[in-house]
């Protein structure tokens, strides 16, 4: 059996790309964040959108008058979220979590705030020591009052895969260690209707109350 903690965080996404990018944009950015939209800036913010796939969130955050910073460590990912969304002022970084490094490296230093951070269907790639690492980094990177969006995915593991079991219940706990309070939480079936996937989605804030 493949020990999942020793495969790559981004193991089977290049080979699948074009596939995956297309199933991505299947869906809209208004309909698999239905649940959070109303806690998202109304005003044009720094928004770093992690793992970001095939762009569509942050081509969809950019078109809203956001700054974002599009972070994905696969590169024919990053290829397909330039070509599909090159009418959108996206900045692209090759990088990854636990530790993000290059973008908490870069010249324009830790003064570098983000009002937004989004984790689409990210989490369950860390084990758990480097979910706990990649907490402290989100808070790192968030500006005072900023918050952070993730989505958990639940569910059996496609072949090939690196995926963990990850519950909100401990994303919240890790949060709180970091001082980011949750203010919203929901389950919701899967949107592209496979058997036995859910997901959670969670929004933390720092300095605010709640549990």
């Amino acid at each position: 059996m493949i020990d999942a903690r020793q495969m790559p965080t981004t193991a089977g996404y290049a080979e699948a790309a074009e596939t995956l990018a297309g199933q991505y944009e299947s869906v809209s950015f208004a309909d698999v964040h239905r649940d959070t939209l109303h806690l998202l800036p109304t005003r044009p913010a720094a928004v770093l959108d992690i793992g970001a796939g095939s762009g569509r969130d942050a081509a969809a955050l950019a078109a809203l008058g956001h700054r974002v910073v599009a972070v994905e460590p696969t590169a024919e990912l990053r290829a397909l979220g330039r070509k599909i969304h090159a009418d959108q002022d996206i900045e692209w970084v090759d990088d990854a979590l636990p530790g993000l490094p290059a973008l908490r490296g870069r010249g324009d230093g830790p003064e570098r705030r983000f009002e937004l951070i989004l984790l689409t269907a990210v989490w369950m790639h860390l084990d758990a020591g480097q979910r706990t690492a990649a907490m402290g980094a989100l808070a790192d990177l968030l500006a005072a009052e900023g918050q952070v969006v993730l989505s958990l995915r639940h569910g059996p593991v496609p072949a090939g895969r690196r995926m963990f079991d990850v519950s909100a219940d401990e994303t919240v706990r890790l949060g709180r260690d970091h001082g980011l309070r949750r203010v919203h939480r929901s389950e919701r079936p899967d949107p592209h209707g496979r058997p036995g996937v859910s997901w959670s989605h969670l929004v933390l804030r720092r300095g605010a109350a709640g549990g």
